[in-house]
């Protein structure tokens, strides 16, 4: 009985920061898939340039809480950054998590090997400027990934 009181009270010690965050209004992974979707979508529909403008506008639809879209080219090229449009037109491939985790690197990799994939790593939230876990939710769209994440 102890050991599942022990259970319980860590499991709801768990739970309690999913808890704040959803309170709080945090995107899901539901979210990040759907918005994903609707990026590519729109991209077909609309051609690369207005698609790329769209989701790197400040006021488009591509932004929702804290979930934006960025889409890199397969070279780690950012082609829409829905967060900092200053990104747009340089290579990341090189850059580095915390952790030392070449994330944009694994991404492109990722995107090159499969049509869709979630990919884990650390990132600066533009909410509160705290640097926290991430994650990421991408689908290969020809020769680039259009991306969405959330943080944890």
């Amino acid at each position: 009985m102890k050991n599942l009181a022990s259970t319980a009270l860590l499991l709801a010690a768990t739970c309690l920061p999913c808890a704040a965050l959803a309170a709080e209004g945090g995107a899901t992974e539901a979210d990040a898939t759907s918005m994903v979707g609707k990026g590519v979508a729109f991209i077909k529909a609309n051609g690369k340039d207005k698609g790329f403008a769209e989701i790197t506008s400040k006021t488009g639809q591509f932004r929702h809480q804290d979930l934006y879209l960025v889409v890199y080219g397969l070279d780690g090229t950012v082609h829409a950054h829905g967060a900092n449009e200053k990104m747009v037109g340089k290579n990341l491939i090189g850059l580095k998590d915390i952790d030392g985790k070449a994330f944009v690197q694994e991404r492109v990799e990722m995107g090159k090997a499969k049509p869709s994939f979630w990919q884990d790593y650390k990132f600066t939230n533009p909410e509160n400027k705290k640097v926290e876990p991430k994650r990421m939710y991408c689908e290969r769209l020809d020769d680039s990934v259009v991306c969405g994440g959330i943080y944890k």
